[in-house]
């Protein structure tokens, strides 16, 4: 549906016979913007489709048919932010029950992708599975781009996914990426009790010229959520429950304990 919005988007630009840039700077968006919403990349905000039907007089075409106002799932669910995840600048994530998926071992990977798909995968495709998260992994070997915070509930680290073994490695994992620099991980205890994000898994993206975006997703559901008001109320409650984190140096520790523990169930 995206990539059918931003073909006629292209198609209605070409008619006005509007570069790429010209459209952009007459909506008030970027060039990088209009060429992610013509890819099917990324979908415009209310606002912004607004500005496109009049600079490209359109009526309320692309309002009306804005893919993202019907509040329904993300096609394929993940596919369209997996894409935005590659050219994200920031990343913070939120994960209540798993590991955040570029944060994955194969392993863990494996261990979570076997188990928890109804119906149940075959090997194929739990083998294409952790090809896509190790894959997305890589956008880690840059060692400063994209900023990644990883805020998670200590049921990640408490419930076993695989065997201790798996579990062990994963941690030593997350706790080798935060001595190294390269991401942060702070772990809200158990102690706290209710907080602001139990009910979904939640994925914050920045971007170098385009506005931050929001992924929230539940069982066999996934939603992007580019509404500026929106991002922001979402923003806010990663930052309450963040307040409520364990600090890094004490999260870090938790994870090597945590590891070490697993390691000694294993033997």
């Amino acid at each position: 549906m995206a990539m059918a919005y931003g073909e006629w988007l292209k198609e209605q630009r070409e008619k006005a016979k509007l570069t790429q840039q010209v459209l952009a700077e007459a909506a008030i968006m970027t060039r990088t913007h209009i060429a992610h919403i013509e890819a099917g990349r990324r979908w415009p905000s209310k606002e912004d489709a607004r500005r496109l039907d009049k600079a490209l007089n359109t009526g309320n075409v692309l309002s009306s048919f804005l893919p993202s106002g019907d509040g329904s799932p993300v096609a394929h669910r993940f596919e369209t932010a997996r894409q935005l995840e590659q050219q994200a600048t920031v990343l913070r994530e939120f994960a209540i029950s798993f590991v955040p998926g570029i944060l994955q071992t194969e392993a863990y990977a494996r261990a979570v992708l076997g188990g928890a798909a109804y119906p149940r995968w075959s090997q194929e495709e739990c083998d294409k599975g952790v090809v896509t998260r190790l894959e997305r992994a890589r956008i880690l070997a840059d060692p400063v781009t994209p900023m990644v915070w990883a805020l998670l509930d200590e049921a990640v680290l408490r419930r076993p996914m695989g065997s201790p073994a798996v579990m062990a490695e994963q941690l030593t994992h997350l706790a080798d990426l935060v001595d190294s620099g390269r991401i942060r991980v702070h772990v809200i205890p158990f102690g706290v009790g209710v907080h602001p994000l139990l009910q979904s898994m939640v994925t914050l993206m920045w971007f170098e010229d385009q506005p931050p975006i929001a992924y929230v997703e539940g069982l066999l559901t996934g939603k992007l959520h580019d509404s500026p008001a929106l991002v922001e109320r979402f923003q806010g409650t990663y930052d309450l429950a963040l307040s409520d984190a364990l600090p890094l140096k004490e999260s870090l520790a938790l994870l090597r304990a945590t590891a070490k523990d697993y390691g000694h169930d294993d033997n």
